[in-house]
């Protein structure tokens, strides 16, 4: 028996690296997906992939109304929503802190933050009433160790591991287990990365313990299965660091950028 039939789970931003690995193995661990993707090419490609019990579900997941539509979908799809996996980023622009926007850190807290507090709302009364629910939130090592000019993205990736240890300690005397992932993988932020900044992309892999950067399905995915199988019914309000090592001792962030 695989470890995660029967279960239906939702994926946000699941059309491309992380969002796609895990969605990939939970499928193939017996989940049925709801690919959350506002990239509708990418997210039916995924779903072709997929196959079987995989369904489409167009998300921007700044807007409310797309989220709650996205758990309504699901529910009325498959008829629950016992794993929620918030993994969609908007994207955002390093600059020095000084020079951040308020549209920039709004847009941030929204997709960041608010999009996972919209989601985990909506799931909640159906993994209340089954009594059982996992929710895995990905967070970032950008946030535990505020590296430089990425202020938008640090803040509510920090306000997001805070929402979901408090809602661990809310909603674990209804069977629902809450935790985050801060991942490091070749993803498509890490390429464009490594494409502006080469030496400083070549630096973070040498201080990486084990010198590389993870692979979204081989090395991220199976920390989430973890977290969203019974296996893990013990665990809440927790983050794991699936990052090669990179959080031990922490890693150098500082690329230039002019004044």
């Amino acid at each position: 028996m695989s470890r995660l039939d029967g279960r239906v789970a939702i994926v946000t931003g699941a059309g491309r690296g992380i969002g796609r690995g895990i969605a990939r193995r939970f499928a193939s661990e017996g989940a049925k997906l709801v690919i959350a993707e506002l990239d509708e090419g990418a997210g039916r490609r995924v779903v072709e992939e997929i196959g079987g019990d995989a369904i489409f579900a167009p998300t921007d997941v700044g807007v409310k109304a797309d989220v709650q539509a996205m758990v309504e979908r699901t529910v009325a799809e498959f008829g629950a929503a016992d794993i929620l996996v918030n993994n969609a980023w908007g994207g955002g622009t390093m600059e020095r802190l000084e020079h951040k926007t308020d549209a920039a850190m709004e847009h941030a807290w929204r997709v960041g933050l608010m999009s996972a507090f919209w989601s985990m709302q909506a799931v909640f009364p159906h993994m209340r009433d089954a009594g059982w629910g996992r929710i895995v939130n990905l967070c970032s090592l950008n946030g535990v160790n505020a590296h430089m000019y990425t202020a938008e993205y640090n803040t509510s990736k920090e306000a997001l591991r805070t929402l979901t240890r408090t809602a661990a300690r809310e909603w674990a005397r209804h069977g629902i287990a809450a935790n985050v992932i801060c991942p490091a993988a070749v993803s498509a932020s890490f390429e464009a990365y490594r494409h502006a900044n080469p030496e400083s992309a070549a630096k973070l892999l040498e201080q990486n313990p084990m010198g590389r950067m993870g692979d979204p399905e081989a090395d991220i995915a199976p920390v989430a299965l973890f977290l969203a199988s019974e296996d893990a019914r013990y665990v809440t309000g927790n983050t794991l660091h699936a990052d090669g090592g990179g959080h031990i001792n922490g890693v150098a962030w500082a690329p230039s950028l002019p004044e």
